[in-house]
């Protein structure tokens, strides 16, 4: 009886051997035979464009218009910096511009007084010619009088008043050409100091024309940095927490919070090195997140990075240090999400979610 009864467990501890066997085997070679098609991790993490905020002038917030995790369109105002002192900065910068243009009024004016001058001084010299010419001639016809008249009077033939006459008007004529001469000679030298003060006037109408642009550059300057006192969203998306408040100063360059763009989302899987032997860009990738596991995103692989994680950390393992260990490397491969996907199921993916990603090599 007990030898039956035996016989009858071992049957069925038999059978039941059998059965796990064939279920084990079976699961064996479904993970076999899916392994040879599919690559698949779990470290892998959902990405997002994260638009930091930074303030592009010093100064003291005023008032903020977003809280935590609000929705903001392009262009929406998010806090405001005080802009008292860019205002003042703005009506200095006004005022230096008008000093500037002012001084160009001035500047052609000179021009036109010394333009005027060169004029009336060419006309004095042309003048002086003329005048010189005439008294060239009278001159000559005063040296013939007093030639004649020595003659005569040397031959007694006429009074000694008329000689002292003749002599007198080529005395007379001789100074009149020497003071034209002289004079035409101031003209010349009257010319020339025109010309240079015409000169030195279109330097300066140059010089106040760079001004201009100059005050024109730090008016426009002094507008840019007014506009910058309020803070304004560059893309659509979500603000993270918002940890700032009023009446704090901040600082040019200083990251206050970010806005994610919920509308692109992306995969990075690090896979082993091991792994990436048949993976190409372009093939099919299930995606599923931790946070919904039974919501399937559908993905591609789009492009695989030029070095592995290792290399882009703080500090890269060295092997030449003589302490080798050899240790599996990962690389990070980006998965774009593809059109077919759910749009409001995409939104609820997280920047930082982690995901199980399996990619169909075949």
């Amino acid at each position: 009886m007990e030898t039956t009864e035996k016989k009858k467990t071992n049957k069925k501890f038999l059978i039941i051997l059998i059965v796990l066997v064939i279920i084990g085997g079976g699961y064996g070679i479904y993970k076999y035979m899916h392994s040879l098609a599919h690559e698949t991790t779990d470290d892998a993490q959902v990405e997002k464009n994260m638009s930091p905020i930074l303030p592009r002038v010093t100064g003291y917030i005023t008032k903020i218009y977003v809280k935590d995790n609000d929705f903001v369109k392009k262009g929406d105002t998010l806090f405001t910096i005080d802009d008292k002192d860019y205002a003042v900065r703005v009506a200095d910068a006004e005022a230096q511009l008008l000093a500037a243009q002012s001084n160009l009024e001035v500047a052609k004016a000179d021009i036109g007084g010394a333009a005027a001058g060169v004029s009336v001084s060419e006309a004095n010299i042309l003048s002086s010619k003329g005048n010189i010419e005439a008294a060239k001639v009278r001159l000559w016809r005063a040296n013939n009088d007093f030639e004649r008249y020595q003659n005569l009077y040397n031959n007694r033939s006429i009074t000694k008043q008329q000689f002292e006459q003749a002599q007198a008007a080529k005395q007379e004529a001789e100074a009149e050409l020497k003071v034209l001469q002289q004079a035409q000679a101031a003209s010349t030298s009257q010319r020339a100091a025109s010309v240079s003060r015409s000169n030195v006037s279109n330097k300066q109408t140059e010089v106040a024309q760079a001004n201009i642009k100059r005050a024109q550059a730090a008016l426009d300057a002094a507008k840019l940095n007014l506009s910058y006192t309020v803070v304004t969203a560059a893309v659509d998306g979500q603000v993270s927490t918002i940890d700032i408040q009023p009446g704090q100063l901040v600082q040019p360059g200083q990251a206050l919070f970010y806005i994610l763009d919920n509308s692109n989302s992306w995969v990075v899987a690090n896979f082993k090195e091991t792994q990436v032997t048949k993976m190409k860009e372009g093939q099919k990738v299930i995606i599923v997140a931790d946070a919904y596991p039974d919501v399937e995103f559908e993905g591609v692989v789009s492009s695989f990075s030029p070095a592995t994680g290792a290399r882009f950390s703080l500090l890269p393992p060295d092997n030449a240090t003589g302490n080798f260990v050899k240790t599996v490397q990962r690389l990070p491969v980006r998965i774009n999400l593809t059109d077919s996907n759910d749009k409001e199921k995409v939104k609820l993916l997280r920047s930082g979610m982690n995901v199980e990603v399996d990619v169909h090599l075949k």
